[in-house]
């Protein structure tokens, strides 16, 4: 096999592609189909692929994945199934619970987690990469309310009742494809603990038919300076030294854009913000103000910190939302009163500075809020890669393995919450790690391996 030569991805439930361009970056990988229901988003991989960001010759293919021929889909871009090296992609997570009001369970063999199954059945490719929510991973399969829950005093609960049942029976479906036994392994992972600028929790799955238990890097990011550095370190042995996180100041501190696309805050939620500094939120108000602009979730315990939210350059950006507008859920300029821009929300996702989304303003921020952060995409290729361009002695073209036991490695994906408010005062961050508790808190646990079982 040549040096040269690019392993072939198709892209699954591609949206507005920051998981391919993540992929493609490494520079070892070629797209050669992207898969897409939504004709906005298609409308944006077209745009970019005729201002020759994209190749000419990758395949669009506008078209709901559960309704769609994993042949047709090859027979489109001209290629057999063995010339497919991985897929990728991100199947939307719908929520499992009863259908209806007998209660019968709905069968998740019908949804876009097993349509991404299913393709990797047909295709067999040397490697997958899929990517989800966290939460993803404790979802079961059929939803007890928490009113009849045992600790309720309701019975105990059933196998497809238990948090994880969804993943277990995908992970026994993957277990049992004709043709080829692939090993899975499953990172929880937080972008901003490789460098994003921004604080997101990922599920990545990454299964392989060649029997490999895949290693994903240890984090090379943490909350520290270089004090809190050498703390850290006494528990990541294995690496000389954290870098300290990527800030929003480093994603658009530079940015200059004289006009922002912006879903902006309205009149009234703009007199709020406008009396919340850098860092802080609605615990910044006079109490009058708090109650009057927060109504009945003032009186609420916890999940608030959202709230009349405003960044600071000095700190990593908040997960972004679709809608960065929202009182709730505020994303405001550190200094200027108003939302994150398009513009801004591409930078702190990491996608290139040219690439452009189409349709509404509403749209175009669904694009961005929802996509990978690019560089999750790039570490995980480089992880695949590693083992596809031979650094690891495997047989690429065995279909015979003897895959382990499923596993999920925890790798300090949850970033302890800061604290916004203690004894009576609100804590505003100041530009220093040691500032009063506004820090983010040191992980507790650095890396958890458990069984599927």
């Amino acid at each position: 096999m040549s040096a040269a030569r690019k392993f072939k991805v198709l892209s699954l439930f591609s949206g507005g592609m920051g998981l391919d361009l993540g992929v493609e970056s490494t520079g070892h990988f070629e797209i050669v189909a992207c898969v897409e229901k939504v004709a906005t988003f298609c409308n944006t991989i077209r745009l970019n692929q005729s201002k020759r960001r994209l190749p000419e010759r990758l395949k669009i293919i506008e078209a709901d994945i559960s309704q769609l021929s994993p042949q047709d889909v090859l027979d489109a871009v001209g290629l057999r199934p063995e010339e497919i090296d991985v897929v990728i992609g991100g199947p939307p997570c719908q929520s499992f619970s009863t259908a209806g009001k007998r209660g019968t369970i709905q069968d998740p063999r019908g949804t876009l987690l097993w349509d991404f199954l299913r393709f990797v059945e047909h295709i067999q490719p040397k490697f997958f990469l899929m990517e989800n929510v966290r939460g993803l991973l404790s979802a079961a399969l059929k939803h007890r309310s928490i009113a009849d829950r045992p600790e309720k005093g309701g019975p105990l609960l059933e196998d497809d009742e238990q948090p994880g049942s969804v993943v277990r029976l995908f992970a026994k479906d993957l277990a049992n494809l004709s043709g080829a036994g692939y090993h899975l392994d499953i990172y929880e992972v937080n972008a901003v603990n490789y460098g994003a600028p921004q604080i997101r929790e990922r599920a990545l799955f990454i299964g392989n038919r060649l029997g490999l238990q895949v290693d994903f890097p240890s984090p090379t990011h943490g909350p520290c300076d270089s004090v809190r550095s050498d703390k850290i370190q006494a528990g990541l042995f294995e690496q000389p030294q954290l870098l300290p996180w990527k800030t929003i100041g480093d994603a658009i501190g530079n940015l200059k854009d004289d006009k922002p696309t912006v879903l902006d805050f309205s009149p009234r939620k703009k007199k709020y913000l406008d009396l919340v500094p850098p860092g802080s939120n609605w615990r910044s108000l006079p109490k009058d103000l708090q109650q009057e602009s927060m109504g009945k979730a003032w009186h609420a315990k916890g999940g608030r910190s959202g709230w009349w939210r405003r960044l600071t350059f000095d700190l990593p950006s908040p997960t972004l939302v679709t809608m960065p507008n929202h009182a709730s859920t505020a994303l405001c300029h550190p200094t200027e009163t108003r939302a994150l821009s398009i513009r801004e929300y591409i930078r702190i996702q990491e996608f290139p500075d040219e690439w452009e989304f189409s349709g509404t303003i509403a749209e175009q921020y669904t694009q961005v809020g929802n996509a990978v952060p690019t560089r999750l995409g790039m570490v995980a290729g480089s992880v695949i890669a590693e083992y596809l361009c031979g650094n690891h002695k495997v047989d690429l073209h065995s279909n015979k393995s003897s895959p382990a036991e499923p596993r999920i490695i925890y790798l300090q994906s949850h970033v302890r919450t800061r604290q916004w408010f203690k004894d009576g005062k609100a804590i505003v961050w100041d530009g220093h790690w040691a500032n009063g508790g506004a820090a983010y808190g040191a992980p507790k646990t650095i890396k958890k391996i458990k069984g599927l079982r």
